[in-house]
């Protein structure tokens, strides 16, 4: 099985487009959730009195004497909305590849929580999923996280930021890769995030592109060029930082699209209209991604550049 090239690369599909900052306020999924199927809800942790979720799709079929890869999802919402049934329609996706699919509950910034305490869920999701490998039927080192927008932001910060020390048994909580869509990875500046630290931390302190390095996963990021809510400025820069530290960034940008490539740029918070082909372009280009690592069955390449 042909791995991903060990020369270090950006993938360009069209155009990149440098946009200013602004902040990150409402984000939604990469399309509206498609509810039908039947996960398992799963607990996989309680803290300060709330139970979080963890919604499980099995594959669609499965070798029972190999474990499958799996994929933890993570919606998006402004750090401050959203559930995990607006990545149902992936996960459901990535159930048919033959992955285990599993969308995360984390808890929304309100009162005295922030998006700190979110990527303690997050790091939380990583290691219960791997010390449940057995009874889940994963591959507990191919474990890849996949987040849309302020979610984006979480499972990058997972990879980059770093967790919380872990439990004793010492099981990883950092994903093995990343898919990211529309993600907000360059905070340093951005006031809304800043907000919602409450004054806990610099919002560089949690800037996933601050914090790159040799440990940080193969990443694949889809954007929209024009998008002013997670700049694809931010993106390059988190893709750039990677390459120069050796490892695997591909970066596909759409010229001409906004926030959850959407068409409609004067209102990309709350009024989206996805550009149907370039969404289902970028799907396929996270399925490639996920069979060139040897997470799913390695399907034909489609064309690329590299840069």
């Amino acid at each position: 099985m042909k791995k991903l090239s060990a020369q270090p690369r950006i993938l360009l599909l069209l155009s990149l487009v440098a946009v200013l900052a602004t902040p990150i306020q409402a984000q939604q999924s990469e399309s509206p959730a498609d509810k039908s199927g039947s996960p398992e809800t799963r607990i996989y942790r309680e803290v300060d009195g709330k139970a979080l979720r963890a919604y499980v799709f099995s594959p669609d079929t499965r070798n029972d004497r190999a474990p499958a890869s799996a994929i933890l999802l993570f919606h998006g919402g402004g750090w401050s909305a959203g559930s995990p049934e607006w990545t149902f329609e992936a996960a459901g996706r990535f159930a048919a590849l033959g992955m285990v699919a599993i969308p995360i509950e984390y808890r929304l910034s309100e009162g005295k929580v922030t998006p700190i305490e979110a990527l303690a869920d997050v790091c939380a999701a990583f290691r219960w999923a791997r010390q449940k490998a057995g009874e889940l039927g994963l591959d507990p080192k191919r474990v890849a996280g996949y987040g849309v927008s302020a979610g984006g932001h979480l499972v990058a910060s997972a990879a980059t930021v770093g967790c919380p020390p872990g439990a004793p048994d010492g099981v990883r909580a950092e994903p093995d890769a990343l898919l990211l869509w529309s993600p907000a990875l360059d905070l340093s500046k951005d006031s809304w995030f800043h907000k919602k630290l409450q004054g806990r931390a610099t919002a560089a302190a949690y800037s996933p592109a601050e914090h790159v390095g040799a440990s940080t996963p193969p990443t694949i990021i889809v954007h929209g060029a024009e998008d002013v809510l997670a700049p694809v400025s931010g993106a390059r820069r988190f893709c750039e930082r990677l390459v120069q530290a050796g490892k695997v960034c591909e970066l596909i940008a759409y010229k001409g699209l906004g926030h959850l490539l959407t068409r409609n740029l004067a209102n990309q918070e709350s009024d989206f209209d996805p550009e149907l082909k370039a969404r289902a372009e970028g799907i396929e280009k996270l399925r490639r991604f996920l069979g060139d690592l040897g997470f799913i069955g390695r399907l034909q390449s489609s064309a690329r550049c590299t840069e």
